[in-house]
């Protein structure tokens, strides 16, 4: 399996989490989605130029949350992402993983490419994103309150989405007014799954952040 990815993209960072949580390997291909001609070749490969974006044999699977449930369904013996059956549990983290993604996630990208140049400032939708953020940290607050993660006790597909967020929010939009998430982002930091993948992205952070600040 060859997965195209970004390391910087809090959405393949969600995917590689759940690789990571498996133990299952891949072809790791990094898209420089930043360089123009790099992005027109992947465009070739995935013509949407998202990532990541997964190549399993002949199958193309696109988007971090398919790529999820494609491994759950292809890999049954591995650490389970989303609970089996057709109950409230599996529900629940297929619904935290969408609430997390377009009103954490995505309003979090607009926040960070408005600070870094990489869209045009809008002062509407920069409102629109922190209030969406607000209120996702108000939920996460009171729901992890009584859970280890935002699911339960068990890690799932929800904290795969939720934990490379928090990173940037970091600086973007810190939480640390909320106890509960501080709890639950210093347990993250201590996840092997998500520690590998911060190796990686890190050091490209600090050295944009850099760049920025010289400018």
């Amino acid at each position: 399996m060859k997965l195209y990815y970004f390391p910087l993209s809090t959405y393949s960072q969600k995917a590689m989490i759940a690789f990571n949580e498996k133990g299952i390997s891949y072809e790791p291909i990094v898209v420089q989605l930043l360089e123009p001609a790099e992005r027109a070749e992947f465009e070739k490969i995935y013509p949407i130029g998202k990532v990541p974006f997964l190549q399993a044999n002949d199958r193309p699977v696109p988007e971090s949350t398919s790529i999820i449930e494609y491994l759950e369904d292809e890999f049954p013996g591995t650490p389970r992402m989303i609970p089996a059956g057709n109950g409230d549990a599996p529900r629940q983290v297929r619904f935290m993983d969408r609430m997390t993604d377009l009103y954490f996630t995505e309003p979090l990208s607009e926040l960070i490419s408005q600070h870094l140049g990489l869209r045009p400032k809008d002062d509407d939708k920069a409102a629109r994103a922190r209030k969406y953020i607000a209120l996702t940290y108000a939920h996460w607050d009171q729901r992890l309150a009584t859970r280890k993660w935002l699911c339960g006790d068990d890690f799932s597909m929800a904290d795969c989405a939720a934990i490379p967020g928090l990173f940037y929010a970091q600086s973007m939009l810190p939480f640390a007014a909320h106890p509960h998430i501080v709890a639950y982002w210093q347990r993250a930091q201590q996840r092997p799954s998500y520690a590998k993948v911060r190796a990686e992205f890190e050091p490209m952070w600090n050295e944009m952040i850099a760049q920025d600040r010289a400018a």
